[in-house]
């Protein structure tokens, strides 16, 4: 199975590897650093590239039924065995980092002070959304939540990954936040992201190393989609 750098280091720009198998022009290579997508987060693009030989546009990335990453690429054609250096866009990755750190930011000042479970999320390279299963939501509590979610950003708080076995997770409910244990992923290990002193959750996409990269959250709109389902969209500004 592929080697997921990205779960481990989610500031990996550049990475050498074999391709190990080709099939209809995706690529899957003996390790990536390439995010495939999941749980709102948008797929990284990047390149390969083959020492005197093509380089390569990587234009998606998934995972297969048996849980390999596999490479959508333009610009020619890679055979098994060669090597080659794959580059992320670096700008792209990292504008979706910023995201993804402020979202879980905000989840874990919803689910502290309103009990809120997460009901939906995607994030883009220049904004991103959350949707709240929260009751007794109104437009006062969503600015508390926006200066909370602020605070948390100011007080420049370390984010890490850590690993857990399956029935430590299934012990604590607090770090699954969509729904039920139904909606946990499979395996016997899990991959948290824990900000310090504040939230951890379960969770397999990139994040910053700091809250302070995130910048100031700022809620650009609210929309009430319903009975307990609020949905906010956040922009950001520039982080340090």
């Amino acid at each position: 199975m592929t080697e997921k750098l990205y779960l481990s280091d989610s500031y990996l720009r550049e990475f050498t590897a074999e391709v190990v198998a080709v099939d209809a022009g995706r690529i899957i290579l003996s390790r990536t650093a390439f995010y495939p997508g999941g749980g709102g987060q948008p797929p990284d693009r990047g390149l390969l590239m083959v020492e005197n030989g093509p380089t390569l546009n990587v234009i998606g990335v998934g995972k297969t039924e048996y849980g390999d990453v596999y490479h959508e690429v333009q610009g020619g054609l890679l055979n098994v065995g060669e090597r080659v250096k794959g580059v992320i866009d670096w700008d792209l990755r990292y504008a979706h980092m910023r995201h993804h750190t402020a979202l879980h930011i905000v989840s874990g000042v919803a689910f502290k002070l309103f009990g809120a479970k997460i009901s939906g999320s995607q994030i883009y390279a220049d904004r991103a959304r959350i949707d709240l299963d929260i009751k007794g939501f109104d437009k006062s509590k969503l600015k508390v939540l926006e200066g909370e979610s602020n605070r948390i950003v100011a007080e420049r708080r370390g984010v890490s990954v850590r690993f857990i076995q399956r029935d430590e997770a299934l012990a604590n409910p607090s770090l699954y936040r969509l729904g039920d244990e139904a909606h946990i992923p499979a395996g016997g290990t899990l991959r948290i992201i824990e900000i310090d002193g504040f939230d951890a959750q379960l969770d397999g996409g990139t994040h910053v190393a700091n809250t302070s990269e995130v910048g100031k959250i700022v809620f650009a709109k609210y929309e009430n989609k319903g009975a307990g389902n609020k949905r906010i969209e956040i922009v950001l500004e520039k982080g340090s």
